[in-house]
């Protein structure tokens, strides 16, 4: 399934996308249900709830705007850093090179608010007041689909729900001013997420590509397979004496090619337009304010 929260006619709703990609479905929920987009959703299955009937006839997707997904998430999103190859070299030299030695032995993980989330298409704001080194990251994000804590990585496949596209949108200036990552990570619009979520019956996230362009420059280009720690090490590691939740989502890791490991750094400015795709996934493209 492909599962999108949208607005139509000034109602937030969750509804089924249509195999083409052409339409959807609203689903039978209250509005304040709809409010928390698929997590609603995620969370009734996840205690053995019916998928909900259709709330009336499909629309085309270009009558409605897509929201993020998951517009409220229930607490902070989970990230990792550094986790493909390429992107780890990229920043070896960089400031965070102090910290690079055992990259290879942990993920490094650190969270972003729940209220940095948008939507794909959604503005993101500049704090230029804060900070003038935004950079980009294109990243998979995996939504669990059924909670547990010390999750072994033998099982960790079986707690997905599927899979969404984020833009880990990063102010790295502050995040070497504080000394660790979630203040500069985490200022609001920084995390555009979207178009929908794909269940994991239907998308292979272990076996997928994940791109960035900027004002439609290519600068991202990276099989998941090529990342350090892979999926179900992840969830095995965040899981480890802390409980996940139904909902609850974990960004993979960006691959090289963000502006800062560029001789000379290519922060973004006002204007720009930043577009994240994910091979059998989607997209999202959002222009920066």
């Amino acid at each position: 399934m492909r599962i999108a929260t949208f607005t139509s006619e000034g109602h937030r709703k969750v509804g089924l996308v249509s195999a083409d990609g052409k339409t959807v479905t609203p689903l039978q929920f209250t509005q304040a249900q709809a409010d928390f987009g698929v997590l609603t959703l995620i969370e009734t299955l996840a205690e053995g709830g019916p998928l909900p009937e259709a709330a009336g006839p499909a629309v085309n997707l270009g009558d409605v705007v897509l929201d993020a997904p998951l517009p409220k998430p229930r607490r902070n999103l989970w990230c990792v850093g550094r986790n493909y190859h390429a992107h780890a070299k990229e920043l070896s030299a960089s400031v965070f090179k102090d910290n690079a030695a055992k990259t290879d032995e942990w993920p490094i993980v650190f969270t972003k608010v729940p209220e940095c989330v948008v939507g794909p298409h959604d503005d993101v704001l500049v704090p230029s007041e804060v900070s003038t080194q935004i950079d980009y990251e294109a990243e998979l994000a995996v939504v669990i689909g059924k909670g547990g804590k010390n999750i072994t990585r033998a099982a960790a496949m079986s707690h997905v729900f599927g899979y969404t596209v984020v833009n880990d949108v990063t102010a790295r200036d502050v995040q070497m001013r504080h000394g660790q990552w979630d203040m500069g990570k985490s200022f609001d619009t920084f995390c555009p997420m979207g178009p929908w979520i794909v269940t994991g019956d239907e998308f292979d996230g272990t076996k997928t590509r994940v791109r960035c362009w900027v004002n439609g420059e290519l600068r991202q280009d990276g099989p998941t397979e090529n990342m350090i720690f892979d999926i179900p090490m992840l969830i095995e590691t965040i899981s480890r004496g802390i409980t996940l939740y139904p909902g609850d989502v974990i960004a993979t890791g960006t691959p090289a090619g963000v502006g800062m490991g560029m001789s000379p750094p290519r922060y973004l400015r006002a204007g720009d337009v930043v577009r994240v795709e994910i091979d059998r996934l989607g997209a999202i493209e959002n222009k920066f304010v």
